[in-house]
């Protein structure tokens, strides 16, 4: 490693994290579209992580904001994209995502499902899936948004039935409404509406909506890339392989399309930032942060050592490798949240980051609370300390 290398301290990665994720109070954001663009997306697998992360990184506003840019302005979109993965990205990086992304996805997802009905033996195949998928798409011009549910009930089709794996040990069988769905939002011709219920809820209302812009594959990646390590920066290959789910090959395209510069780091390694991004970042006031699961600024990097100490891992993984809600104190992760059954938000801290870290969270789990309201809120992934918050 060249010594004449820019050296980015741990201390400065944190900087980086609370201003330009905009989760320090003088960088918070001023629409949801902000919010969303400073992490290049916000994980949207659980409902309601979409409002608590958002919510982070608001300067104002609360529930109905967000809703307002998911469902009435559509300025903020949910998309099948990295990893295989729910995220919600702005209308206008839509485009790149989906291009980059989420046009693989829905190749795989379409090829999969006229497997399983080949497989099925019924005769049902492309043209048939064709039909179904036409249906459900004048089904919604005529009903107007209307749940999975709602779309079985006026289209024949969505009813059906399929053996998937017959005469194996794990023959199921398996209706095709959930498939057909799922691959008419992965082309980006339906997209999810307001669930129903409140903003917690899962159980999403569709639209019919037309497909996005095309873009080259190879300039949407890159254009992602560029985002990303602007938002993510110092970070490496392996950290952007992780987090887009691209082959090494297009990762590193889309890199040599950025042309990053390199940089040391403090614990001997070296990472990769935009060009001209080499600078030290101002430091900004002291800030805490309850942030929920799977929020992006825990998940932006393979490597997460930077703000994560590896003792605390145990408390606040799941099994399958999903980071529950956390506590935040100036870019490092010191604890984890919970809320119990009756709306009180509890909160402990692992190891001793001192009183004013300690009055800090105190705050802003009373500022969530208030946020909150009569809300209830329980992450899809539990981690163990997380259950230990609510028992």
């Amino acid at each position: 490693m060249s010594p004449s290398l820019p050296l980015v301290t741990t201390a400065e990665r944190r900087h980086r994290l609370g201003r330009r994720h905009r989760l320090a109070p003088s960088a918070r954001a001023a629409t949801t579209v902000q919010a969303a663009d400073a992490v290049v997306a916000l994980h949207a697998t659980d409902a309601a992580t979409v409002y608590l992360s958002a919510r982070a990184r608001l300067a104002g506003g609360g529930p109905d904001t967000i809703g307002q840019a998911l469902y009435e302005d559509v300025s903020v979109v949910r998309m099948l994209s990295m990893r295989n993965t729910l995220f919600a990205v702005s209308a206008e990086l839509a485009p790149y995502v989906d291009a980059s992304t989420a046009r693989g996805i829905a190749v795989k997802e379409r090829r999969t499902l006229l497997k399983h009905l080949e497989e099925d033996g019924q005769g049902l195949d492309a043209d048939w899936l064709a039909r179904a998928e036409g249906a459900a798409l004048d089904a919604l011009d005529a009903r107007g948004p209307s749940t999975g549910t709602q779309l079985s009930a006026a289209v024949p089709a969505l009813r059906q039935k399929i053996t998937i794996g017959r005469g194996k040990k794990y023959e199921t069988e398996t209706g095709v409404a959930t498939r057909v769905i799922r691959l008419l939002a992965a082309d980006g011709r339906i997209r999810r509406d307001r669930p129903r219920g409140s903003w917690t809820s899962s159980q999403y209302r569709w639209v019919h909506t037309q497909p996005w812009p095309s873009v080259p594959a190879a300039e949407a990646r890159a254009e992602l890339a560029r985002r990303w390590l602007r938002a993510y920066g110092p970070a490496t290959e392996a950290d952007l392989k992780w987090w887009t789910g691209w082959t090494l090959t297009d990762v590193r395209k889309a890199l040599a399309a950025v042309g990053p510069e390199q940089v040391r780091l403090d614990d001997g390694g070296t990472a990769l930032v935009c060009p001209g991004d080499t600078g030290p970042e101002p430091a900004p006031e002291p800030w805490a942060a309850l942030l929920p699961g799977l929020d992006p600024s825990a998940m932006g990097w393979a490597d997460r050592s930077f703000h994560l100490d590896t003792a605390h891992r145990p408390a606040l993984f799941d099994y399958a490798g999903n980071i529950g809600p956390t506590v935040w104190w100036n870019g490092e992760i010191v604890g984890g949240w919970a809320q119990r059954p009756d709306g009180e938000i509890v909160w402990r801290l692992l190891g001793s980051p001192g009183r004013a870290a300690e009055e800090a969270v105190a705050a802003e789990a009373a500022r969530l609370a208030d946020w909150v309201g009569d809300a209830r809120i329980t992450p899809r992934f539990r981690t163990p300390l997380e259950r230990e918050l609510v028992a």
